[in-house]
């Protein structure tokens, strides 16, 4: 009796200090419920740091083997690459996570998966432009779009990671000239964030906005008048659907290379790929599943079904630094 006291004593002491140390660039409502429905299932607790995705990079290429981070969570999958290819990630295996997400959405190799979808996509002001006036992200660059587009700077990881995929679509001199098409066609300096430029459109300094979905869907959902009254003057619209199909990007996941939790790591990355996490991330915060047996908030279903551009993930973070350089040589500040 006495052993098996201590040995029950000496598996909840071991449960108790189980944890996963987790560097992440979200900053969601829906994380923060994550977190804690896991530590409820698992008795795994979350140690969480916060910053941008390159400054945790940074963090953890100063940190060495001797960083405690045993998770890195990103917002673009170029900033997966990146910590791919300077070792900062290890690989990883689970027939859970290849059950639960497509593997155009994981790493080949293993090194991350992605933990949700955001739609690249056109919002434009229901009063002066008709959706039949849009197609592709290219016909932005025609006179007809000129002192019209909205779109955030070169800066953007977004931005950097659309103008990747047209590169790997459409080589990188057509992306060079769609690049300073968009620059000829702007209807101010690039200023402000996704959520900035769909308040731009419904007042009128331009007719149509380059962004991510979620930031309308925060818009529509918002306890604030002004700010549901801004997401109903625009209307979404999915380019190229009759081409490549509307880019993706994705927030994600990868177990760092100092990790000295990696089970605990894998099975938290495993639950934000199951139904139940997912579910959480489309309601809360409009994000689109990556697991395709969890169907898309009603205020996303809403905005109808789409053709998504199936693209590698990883081939939008190895042309990163290509669509820098043509940014760069743009004039796309």
């Amino acid at each position: 009796m006495l052993k098996i006291l201590l040995l029950s004593t000496l598996a909840a002491l071991s449960l108790a200090a189980a944890e996963v140390n987790v560097y992440s660039h979200r900053h969601y409502p829906s994380d923060a419920e994550l977190f804690k429905r896991f530590t409820a299932q698992t008795g795994i607790k979350i140690n969480l740091i916060k910053a941008s995705s390159d400054e945790l990079i940074s963090r953890l290429e100063k940190e060495g083997k001797n960083s405690p981070a045993d998770v890195l969570i990103t917002v673009d999958a170029a900033r997966l690459h990146i910590a791919k290819e300077k070792g900062l990630l290890t690989p990883l295996k689970s027939k859970v996570l290849e059950a639960n997400v497509p593997a155009h959405l994981r790493d080949k190799q293993g090194y991350w998966v992605a933990l949700t979808k955001r739609a690249r996509v056109l919002v434009y002001n229901k009063e002066t432009m008709k959706p039949s006036q849009l197609s592709t992200y290219e016909a932005l660059v025609t006179p007809a779009f000129k002192g019209k587009v909205l779109v955030q700077s070169s800066n953007n990881t977004y931005n950097q990671s659309l103008l990747a995929g047209l590169i790997v679509h459409n080589g990188e001199a057509k992306a060079h000239a769609w690049a300073k098409g968009i620059v000829a066609n702007m209807a101010r300096k690039p200023s402000g964030k996704d959520v900035d430029q769909i308040r731009a459109v419904a007042a009128g300094v331009g007719d149509v906005a380059i962004i991510n979905t979620y930031y309308l869907g925060q818009l529509l959902a918002s306890e604030r008048p002004s700010d549901q009254a801004v997401g109903e003057m625009v209307a979404v619209y999915f380019p190229n659907q009759k081409t490549t199909g509307t880019h993706i990007n994705v927030s994600g996941a990868g177990i760092t290379a100092s990790s000295k939790n990696r089970v605990e790591a894998q099975k938290f990355i495993e639950f934000l790929s199951s139904p139940e996490a997912q579910s959480v991330f489309a309601e809360v915060n409009y994000e689109y599943p990556v697991n395709p047996k969890v169907k898309p908030s009603k205020l996303l279903a809403s905005w109808g079904k789409f053709k998504e551009d199936n693209i590698e993930l990883y081939k939008l973070g190895e042309n990163n630094a290509k669509a820098v350089k043509i940014f760069n040589e743009s004039g796309w500040n």
